[in-house]
């Protein structure tokens, strides 16, 4: 996978403008405030891939400006007794931040006031469609975080590295199994029309991670990839159509989240795999070990904080 160029030109437009934020911008600067403050960070997620996607975000900013941090990787819950509470903890010394990626979604009006910074999934709302319907959805903490580091450092180098990653985490939640996520859909427009990426159907990626789709033919694919470039429109929608009809009879993928993976692959500058197909192989080989779960994902952070780009050892 040959690295993209980075988007040290594409001006990051702000995300608190977003008609998804208007419920919980003012929250998040004054946490932006509370840690540009703070004589020393400590930043906190669980060991997963949504834990290292929103601490990437963090930290990217934390670096950017020069603020003193240090990261914890906490046990995720999957590897704690069911009636075990969370296993993150606020520190005695400095402001604690938790990117609580785990936690159920709430109510912007149920945060409680505290001493630490806890980005929880928080619902929204966005009026869309020609009939301006209004639909609901949730900001993960991963989206949070990268709308928190934009505004801490809008200039920063590692800032607009991993900008690109900010709509993953919602990629990744469930609500894209059950139908359209508006959130997810309005990230994803954002971040193409300021250029961070590119949306592409799934035949001009030219190396999507096998296995994203069940019941899809590699071979198929990889058939129509090459002559996709000399077909027109309806060519292209009746092909695709014909390479799809065997995974409209799997259980395993919703209908929203396979036409997300056909039509909406985001890709930054000339890079060769996806955002999401990166996620998926990432998401293979992690570790069942819960050590070996906590070590992975901290040197997977370490690499994409450093290449920006999130990928496996493969």
């Amino acid at each position: 996978m040959r690295n993209p160029p980075f988007l040290s030109i594409v001006p990051m437009r702000d995300v608190f403008a977003s008609p998804i934020f208007s419920p919980v911008s003012s929250a998040l600067i004054t946490y932006g405030e509370r840690i540009k403050q703070a004589d020393l960070l400590h930043i906190s997620a669980p060991a997963s891939l949504e834990g290292v996607l929103a601490l990437g975000q963090l930290e990217a900013a934390c670096l950017d400006l020069g603020l003193k941090y240090r990261r914890r990787l906490y046990t995720p819950r999957h590897h704690l007794p069911r009636d075990a509470p969370p296993a993150w903890r606020e520190e005695t010394k400095g402001l604690t931040v938790i990117a609580d990626v785990e936690e159920a979604t709430w109510e912007v009006g149920d945060r409680l006031e505290s001493d630490h910074v806890h980005l929880v999934p928080l619902n929204t709302s966005i009026e869309m469609g020609e009939k301006n319907r209004r639909f609901s959805g949730a900001l993960d903490p991963v989206v949070q975080a990268g709308a928190l580091a934009a505004w801490l450092a809008p200039n920063g180098r590692r800032v607009r590295k991993m900008r690109p990653y900010i709509s993953l985490g919602l990629w990744l939640r469930g609500a894209l199994d059950a139908s359209m996520d508006p959130v997810h859909t309005t990230m994803l427009n954002h971040l193409k029309e300021e250029g961070t990426v590119r949306i592409i159907p799934l035949p001009e990626v030219r190396a999507p991670s096998p296995g994203m789709i069940p019941g899809l033919s590699e071979r198929q694919l990889k058939r129509l990839s090459k002559v996709w470039a000399t077909m027109d429109v309806d060519q292209r929608s009746l092909a695709l159509s014909e390479l799809l009809l065997p995974c409209l009879l799997e259980k395993d993928l919703s209908t929203p989240r396979l036409e997300e993976l056909v039509w909406h692959r985001m890709v930054v500058g000339d890079a060769e795999m996806d955002l999401a197909s990166q996620a998926h192989a990432v998401k293979k080989e992690w570790p069942e070990d819960e050590t070996a779960s906590k070590l992975y994902a901290s040197t997977l952070l370490d690499e994409w904080l450093s290449s920006g780009l999130l990928k496996s050892s493969q």
